[in-house]
């Protein structure tokens, strides 16, 4: 056994529990997306779309921290959907903006209805400052990892 402190024996299980997490709310999401024709790929699209209005990819992949062709393929699939279109960018000829349709709008709103209805049941028994205090390590833990790998926010 390694010989260090509580607190960082602590840290380290959080940041290896965020694996778990990912991949147990992944599931779920998942799960909420039966009969909707959509991908977990997809209703991230959506979802930043209905978040901060009409996008450039770049934009997206800057909001989903995933690399910008990555995103390309995301937004191509959303697209052959019908949920969302695009529309010529006048600031830049190349990349195109992307909005949602009434169809992607009304279908990304009800899926996020049903996730905060999930996301309440699972904070019943939860206090409000143990979340908070639980956002507040996490985003310190993410925010040194990322200056310590050299990214920038």
């Amino acid at each position: 056994m390694y010989n260090v402190n509580m607190k960082a024996e602590h840290l380290h299980r959080l940041i290896w529990m965020s694996r778990p997490l990912m991949q147990a709310a992944e599931a779920c999401v998942e799960a909420g997306l039966i009969g909707t024709n959509l991908t977990v790929r997809m209703r991230a699209v959506l979802e930043i779309l209905d978040k901060y209005g009409d996008q450039t990819v770049p934009e997206l992949a800057a909001r989903l921290e995933i690399k910008r062709q990555y995103v390309q393929i995301m937004c191509n699939e959303t697209l052959a959907s019908g949920f969302i279109e695009q529309r010529s960018n006048p600031r830049h000829k190349r990349s195109a903006i992307l909005t949602l349709t009434d169809r992607g709008r009304a279908v990304i709103e009800e899926i996020i209805a049903k996730e905060m209805k999930l996301v309440e049941e699972l904070g019943e028994n939860l206090s409000n400052e143990d979340v908070a205090t639980a956002l507040a390590v996490v985003s310190a833990v993410t925010d040194s990892l990322k200056k310590r790998a050299g990214e920038s926010e």
